[in-house]
């Protein structure tokens, strides 16, 4: 139950988070002598090969109700829901017998997803794909030359669309082709790239094939090549449901403006939290259920939803790989591992090629003469199951990841006063964040990655885009003193504005993490807390029901 909560949780919350709070600037304020390149992650919506749209992620409605939007009638699919996965359910709970739980499962969910699923070795099989207008756009700029009249491209004219879904391996062959077609157009040497999210792992597998001698520069933003964990933990059985983090998750969503939250409610969650009884009944659920479902119902959703996918395994972070799949495909000579053999073989191809050598391949980019710009966000709550749900992130990645090896505290705290005047003395002092919750020196890369909190992984500011173009058609390598930010900085949403970070500015969070409240050490702190929680509850109680009676 614990395992099927989360999955469906992590569908929820890549669906809320996706929808980006898109803001440009004028193409006229960049610049360059070559044409950057774009390429992004799972933005792009697919069509059938009648061109009618199948899937995509902000159209909830449709992962909800199916195919509602083209007006087709659900009820059949809910009545085959409940005939199928309540009988096996209550097989389970008496008899202690999962696996026709697991095979409706996959069945059931499968439907939501089925137009967008890839067969057992990874390939589309239903002609589903991009739509047709970024086909021809692509094709366009291939073919003709795209320079201005002047002398110099703006940003955002190159972008390189693809089926996210695919082998991010296979992938890098088409956007070498892309590369080269550009270069020949416009009659530059050399190209620059500006890559996001699940872009990155297409970036870093064109690298290992091609290297980076075509390349000017790439600008990384939000990058996931290193490991994602809200993909690569759910797929893992890396779980520690949090319930202070579901309370931080559900006031970041708010924050974004996603939905808006009862205040009633909001109350009523947080006492539950911080009364201990929220963490009582999940902690009851995952006795009974945990050991029974975990397994199963794992490889169930995730072949009906995500993971027949390369480009979502890409995501997995290095040390989980192996165990997800374990749980994916189950044990060697298992008949889901003779079934997906296929699927399998791309999949240990990329992480043999690529995964593996992260750090390596990004030496390569510098190794091969280009320059190089790396992004991390943060100042989000991880999804608030996993294992790593305290870590300094930006809702999808630790920093740690994103930025290829800071060193960070987590939510409820700050790095500790020891290690800050440790690395003080040992002169990079200027290393450590405003907020104390960061030190970039531990970075593969210090000198060029930039730090942005208040961004989402899921909201691509113009400033981002802007490093990254800049890095990406420098003719030198840039580094965050080179710009009049800083390497620490902040976003505000609200003005639309990026300031350099300072000890004044740098609470953005939606939340406040509060150890003495979420966390306290001694039983008579926790007595005072859940005293002072239900109190303050029971207060708002009494004013919810007044009003309810005077609305009557």
């Amino acid at each position: 139950m614990k395992r099927f909560l989360s999955c469906i949780l992590t569908v929820v919350l890549i669906i809320s988070s996706v929808i980006p709070a898109f803001s440009w600037v004028d193409a006229n304020e960049s610049r360059s002598q070559i044409p950057v390149i774009r390429i992004s992650g799972d933005g792009e919506a697919l069509y059938d090969q009648d061109g009618k749209k199948i899937f995509h992620y902000k159209d909830v409605a449709n992962l909800v109700k199916g195919d509602s939007e083209n007006g087709s009638d659900n009820s059949e699919m809910y009545k085959s829901m409940a005939e199928n996965l309540l009988p096996a359910l209550a097989k389970g709970l008496m008899l202690n017998s999962w696996d026709d739980l697991y095979a409706a499962l996959e069945t059931e969910i499968s439907k939501i997803f089925s137009n967008s699923l890839l067969d057992e070795n990874g390939n589309v099989t239903n002609g589903s794909g991009i739509s047709q207008k970024r086909k021809d756009q692509m094709q366009n700029k291939r073919t003709y030359s795209q320079k201005g009249s002047k002398g110099y491209f703006a940003w955002e004219d190159y972008w390189f669309h693809y089926d996210w879904r695919l082998d991010p391996w296979e992938t890098a062959d088409e956007f070498h082709t892309f590369v080269q077609d550009i270069k020949r157009t416009t009659g530059c040497e050399k190209v620059g790239i500006a890559a996001t999210c699940l872009g990155t792992n297409i970036v870093m597998a064109y690298v290992a094939k091609y290297g980076a001698k075509d390349i000017q520069g790439i600008g990384i933003d939000g990058s996931v090549v290193g490991g994602a964990e809200i993909l690569s933990d759910v797929i893992c059985a890396k779980f520690d449901v949090d319930p202070p983090a579901l309370m931080r998750v559900l006031r970041d969503v708010e924050g974004l403006g996603m939905f808006s939250m009862n205040d009633f409610l909001t109350a009523t969650i947080d006492m539950l939290v911080q009364t201990g009884l929220m963490e009582g009944v999940i902690s009851t659920t995952e006795n009974i259920f945990y050991d029974k479902l975990v397994e199963g119902v794992t490889s169930a959703l995730a072949l009906s939803t995500f993971y027949t996918w390369p480009n979502y395994w890409a995501c997995v972070t290095p040390e989980d790989y192996e165990s997800a799949k374990f749980y994916v495909f189950g044990e060697e000579g298992s008949e889901k591992r003779t079934k997906y053999a296929g699927l399998i073989e791309k999949l240990d191809r990329y992480d043999k090629n690529v995964r593996q050598r992260v750090p390596q391949l990004l030496q390569k980019i510098k190794a091969d003469g280009a320059n190089l710009g790396i992004i991390s966000k943060y100042g989000f709550q991880m999804i608030p199951i996993t294992s790593t749900s305290n870590a300094i992130s930006d809702q999808f990645a630790s920093v740690k990841r994103s930025s290829f090896g800071a060193t960070t505290s987590d939510v409820y705290s700050t790095l500790s006063d020891e290690y800050i005047a440790k690395r003080t003395a040992e002169g990079k002092g200027n290393y450590i964040s405003p907020d104390k919750q960061i030190d970039a020196s531990t970075c593969l890369y210090p000198e060029y990655t930039w730090f942005i909190k208040g961004s989402s992984h899921s909201d691509w500011t113009c400033y981002e885009i802007k490093i990254m173009f800049e890095v990406a058609s420098a003719n030198r390598q840039l580094t965050y003193k080179d710009y009049p930010y800083s390497q620490f900085m902040v976003y505000n949403d609200k003005a639309d504005s990026l300031e350099p970070m300072t000890e004044e500015n740098c609470n953005t969070e939606h939340w406040d993490a509060a150890p003495e409240v979420y966390k306290p050490e001694s039983f008579f702190d926790k007595i005072k807390v859940a005293f002072n929680a239900f109190f303050a509850w029971f207060k708002l109680f009494i004013n919810f029901i007044n009003e309810k009676i005077n609305n009557a």
